[in-house]
């Protein structure tokens, strides 16, 4: 039987925090979306596909910080990149440095559907920038969208503080749902500015989802049937499903697309991307300004990392070892007899188990993620994980061998 980790500086901080911060953290990061009381609440420090924290347990990060470490932490390269422009450049100023062009000209090279871009912080800033254009291109309103795209007014899935004018025109459709799409176009399509999706599905605590045969190709004739915007939310995806984008990996060109998380390996910086006349909106009939949007630094760590990628073919390495760890798993998964399945691979593995009337899926997943973190494996119970190239062999082995072990554990509770 393995012990419960030591976590009593952990405990201490999250205690403290309490005093300090609503909920302590922010979110996502709340323990009750992991196993309370068994997973730390603070890290101390990162280091290629590790983290340890404030306890000193060091785990293998498959969270990888909810998707931006696509490399791994603390990369000497793109780290020294932005030490170099702090103390030889600066990077905070009142007017563009010339970074901005040299990345957008990367993004154009690389990304099927960049002919002009801007640059963000967040992904909820580039999805909510993406549908104001689309708004403003097209003098339309409504919105159909698949997935989760953020915290802002439009898109959210709790509504508390929102006005319910801000998400009225707002439509959902379900992933891979072609004719569920078709139908809201039916109603919807004359006054639809967007159709905005994410090219792999990841619903949320749900299965990750590749695209049906047809599904982002329907997607995208029902957009110019009807005179509407189709936008790819690739946060999740860009530069990891493929260094061009899911759009790439499947041959779909949306007209507007996003951009985040892996595209600077963990420092602040999204983009929206799509065709110059659309883009051409942001010119002056639609406003788009921050202070911290121009901010050289975390550009500069994105050209850093697309050099990394592009030089060790990056995409191409993950992809390989997902591909070998997401079959071992499966494997695995299959003989337990643990009513569970694997979902994501090769590049967002997910791990849920199936529900039952008795709700024992309840139990065998909070036992599994107990037993997982004991064995210093970072995953979370309700989100996919992610593979970075940081990842050796040889620590994507332990964790297959640890996800055995502790499905083994959660067995005895059926």
């Amino acid at each position: 039987m393995t012990e419960k980790l030591t976590l009593a500086n952990s405990e201490k901080l999250y205690k403290e925090a309490w005093e300090l911060i609503p909920g302590a953290m922010m979110g996502i990061r709340r323990p009750y979306n992991f196993v309370p009381g068994e997973y730390p609440t603070f890290f101390d420090s990162a280091k290629g596909g590790k983290v340890t924290d404030v306890d000193g347990n060091e785990y293998i990060d498959m969270l990888c910080a909810y998707g931006p470490i696509i490399i791994g932490h603390r990369e000497r390269e793109i780290d020294n990149a932005v030490i170099r422009q702090i103390k030889d450049k600066g990077f905070c100023m009142s007017l563009v440095q010339p970074v901005q062009n040299a990345l957008a000209k990367r993004l154009q090279a690389l990304v099927p559907s960049c002919e002009k871009c801007a640059f963000v912080k967040t992904g909820s800033d580039a999805t909510t920038t993406a549908v104001r254009v689309a708004r403003g291109f097209t003098g339309k309103l409504k919105v159909l969208r698949c997935g989760y795209h953020g915290w802002h007014d439009w898109c959210v899935e709790v509504k508390g503080g929102i006005d319910k004018k801000f998400y009225e025109d707002v439509y959902e459709f379900e992933y891979n749902n072609l004719e569920q799409l078709r139908e809201l176009m039916k109603q919807h399509g004359p006054e639809t500015a967007a159709i905005i999706v994410t090219p792999v599905g990841h619903p949320l605590a749900h299965e990750v989802q590749m695209p049906n045969p047809g599904f982002l190709e329907g997607a995208k004739e029902l957009a110019r049937q009807y005179g509407a915007v189709l936008i790819f939310d690739e946060i999740r995806s860009g530069f990891r499903v493929n260094i061009g984008g899911a759009q790439k990996e499947f041959g779909v060109t949306p007209d507007l697309s996003v951009f985040g998380k892996a595209l600077a390996n963990g420092y602040a910086l999204s983009a929206v991307v799509g065709k110059t006349e659309i883009m051409n909106v942001l010119e002056q009939k639609v406003f788009l300004s921050s202070t911290f949007f121009p901010n050289a630094l975390d550009m500069v760590a994105a050209m850093a990392t697309l050099d990394f990628m592009e030089r060790n073919k990056v995409q191409d390495v993950i992809k390989e070892r997902g591909n070998k760890f997401a079959k071992k798993v499966s494997k695995i998964l299959e003989e337990s007899g643990v009513p569970c399945d694997l979902s994501g691979g090769p590049w967002m593995p997910f791990i849920t188990f199936r529900k039952d009337d008795k709700q024992l899926y309840k139990k065998l997943r909070t036992e599994f993620y107990t037993q997982l973190i004991r064995r210093k494996v970072f995953l979370q119970p309700y989100h996919h994980g992610y593979i970075a190239y940081r990842h050796s062999p040889k620590d994507l082995t332990y964790v297959a061998n640890m996800i055995a072990e502790s499905l083994e554990e959660a067995k005895k509770l059926m």
